[in-house]
Formats: structure tokens, sequence, C-alpha cells
């Protein structure tokens, strides 16, 4: 099965947000081919969770998991660990009060 560049879908996933008025921006730009992507979901409010995508081992499934969540410092943090293992990380910072980050929705998975 093909895959799609991390550079396609990222700007998908951008314009997807774009079109539902969620601010989000490339903190970190990773490999245009390979790279994986982590997604911060900052809500305003001093809290963050930040988001990886990994493989459901009962389904096979591509699922977006999870890998902190807490004070914002505290997710930024992990986020520096993360890119000190994998230099061509891409980081997208979305930012939402209501902590929409659409990333459950069909295609982005």
């Amino acid at each position: 099965m093909a895959r799609l560049t991390a550079r396609f879908w990222v700007d998908a996933y951008l314009m997807r947000l774009r079109g539902a008025d969620v601010p989000a921006f490339v903190v970190a730009h990773g490999d245009d081919t390979g790279g994986a992507v982590l997604v911060k979901l900052n809500t305003l409010d001093g809290q963050a969770r930040l988001f990886q995508r990994s493989f459901d081992l009962m389904s096979g499934d591509r699922v977006w998991a999870v890998l902190s969540e807490g004070p914002e410092a505290d997710v930024d943090e992990a986020v520096t660990r993360q890119r000190g293992f994998d230099p061509d990380l891409w980081v997208i910072e979305v930012e939402d009060r209501q902590g929409r980050h659409m990333l459950d929705e069909p295609g982005l998975a």
C-alpha cells in the first residue's frame, strides 16, 4: 500500500484545521518524505496533550495515541526529548480552548 509523504499529510491536516477555524502551526519541520509527526494540543489554559501515531496491535489500524499530557511545560519537555531521538520529526501545535484536534476524523489516522 502506498504511503503519503509526511509533508503531504501535514499540509492536508493544517488545511482541515484551517477549514474548522482551529489555529495550528508547524513548530518543527521534519523530513518531507518519511518524518514522523507529533501533534501538540494546547488548550490555552496551561495544559496540553501530545499525540503520536501508532498501530493498534489488536486491529492493525493506525491510531493517534497520547504520548504525554498535563502542564504545557511538561509536554514541551516530552517534545524536546522526542526531537532529541529523532531530528526528522515534525511537530504541529494546535491551539484550541475546546480541545479540538480532529485527529479522530476519517482520513487522518
